[in-house]
């Protein structure tokens, strides 16, 4: 990793540009890929099955008799583990439900909402060089709370341990289609794939820039997403060695993920920096991580102040902070996706198994979005009852706003009542 010495705050922004492409690029390469799904349907999606993952396409749909057997292809100590995450999981998610709290506003008047599970929903798993069976669990688990009455899952793996996730979850649709292609067809529709409201799940920056375009378009996403991304805060008490591990387990991710080191430790630092050598030279995904290192950096701060200046600037996906009064320090911060505190929370544990949602904002998209919870998959619908006498006690004031607005009938529907 580069490091970077007592930066100037005005060189906070370009050392923090995460390594991506131009999005007008992007975007006028997938809008045609769109348009002809949205047109043409199941050809177009087997014609780019072809042309991008060189696969022929007998059915899109996956057959009921491949999910079933999923199980009997993965080890038993690799089915506890999933059963064990996805009950953890659960749990955190099942405690963000709500109960209806109904308000009288004044006398005669009560407002209140209920929430529902949104209707069809898709998900999106990407083939890529991992299989994130993680992610259906991530996405599946709050879907199936919710009580989303239709669930579709488009991925183009057919990895046992994606399938067996999705039956967990009550997932029973499944399309072999990957790419801007398979969030086209669950935004428009085909002629297999059914339409869905609302479109979730990780992918390269061409399946970003899909989920983008189809949102100008009226069906909601989870959120604007990239490459993932960890920073980590260590101090003097950190673990350079767990250090550098946290910071390689997103490396590996990919060419264009990003990690980033701040620390007030020049020591730490080069420590740091000794064990990513020492732990890259054994990971099996050297390659990516080795890339994604090239784009990243080991920023050396002043003090704490600073540290966290930056930090909030940066808003990462995954903030680590192996610091002394880790929990106190995280009060401080503002911008950050997931926050995992301590030399012993590794970020690979929300990935998985702790509990909380992996599926979370990054490129700086932190400093609106928040990671995925089940309210990413309901609906709040306000309702209200006014009484007789209810209608008397309000019903000047609206009156009163309604006429100094000029909507003569908006009043009028207050008065007949009186």
């Amino acid at each position: 990793m580069k490091i970077i010495k007592y930066p100037k705050q005005s060189d906070y922004q370009a050392l923090l540009t995460r390594p991506t492409q131009d999005i007008a690029v992007i975007e006028q390469r997938v809008a045609p890929i769109l348009y002809r799904v949205k047109t043409e349907g199941d050809i177009a999606l087997r014609d780019f099955a072809l042309t991008f993952d060189k696969v022929h396409l007998e059915s899109i749909e996956m057959p009921s008799i491949e999910i079933e057997k999923a199980a009997s292809l993965l080890s038993d100590d690799l089915k506890q583990a999933i059963h064990q995450a996805y009950k953890n999981i659960h749990k955190f998610h099942e405690a963000q439900k709500s109960t209806p709290e109904k308000i009288e506003t004044m006398s005669g008047v009560t407002c209140w909402r209920k929430t529902v599970g949104i209707d069809k929903v898709g998900v999106y798993i990407p083939g890529g060089t991992a299989p994130l069976f993680s992610t259906v669990l991530m996405l599946g688990i709050p879907a199936q709370i919710a009580g989303c009455r239709e669930i579709v899952l488009c991925t183009p793996s057919n990895h046992p341990a994606i399938l067996y996730a999705a039956s967990l979850c009550g997932i029973t649709k499944i399309y072999r289609i990957g790419g801007a292609q398979a969030i086209a067809a669950m935004a428009y529709g085909t002629e297999t794939v059914p339409q869905v409201y609302k479109i979730f799940g990780p992918g390269n920056q061409y399946v970003t820039a899909a989920k983008m375009l189809v949102n100008k378009e009226g069906i909601a996403i989870d959120m604007p997403a990239g490459p993932s991304e960890v920073a980590v805060y260590a101090d003097d008490s950190a673990n350079p060695a767990f250090v550098a591990a946290d910071l390689l387990s997103q490396a590996e991710h990919g060419i264009d993920s990003q990690v980033l080191l701040v620390s007030t430790s020049e020591k730490i630092i080069e420590a740091v920096n000794e064990e990513l050598t020492k732990q890259l030279a054994v990971l099996p995904r050297a390659d990516f991580a080795s890339k994604a290192l090239e784009n990243s950096q080991a920023i050396l701060v002043e003090n704490q102040e600073i540290a966290l200046a930056l930090l909030n600037d940066y808003a990462a996906e995954h903030l680590i902070l192996s610091i002394e009064n880790a929990e106190e320090v995280s009060e401080k911060i503002y911008q950050a996706g997931s926050i995992f505190l301590g030399n012993f929370t590794p970020e690979s544990a929300g990935d998985y198994a702790s509990g909380t949602n992996h599926t979370l904002p990054t490129n700086g998209y932190a400093r609106a979005y928040s990671g995925v919870s089940l309210d990413s998959f309901v609906k709040k619908i306000t309702v209200q009852h006014i009484t007789k006498e209810g209608i008397q006690n309000l019903g000047k004031t609206i009156i009163e706003m309604a006429e100094a607005e000029s909507l003569d009938a908006h009043a009028n529907a207050v008065k007949i009542r009186m």
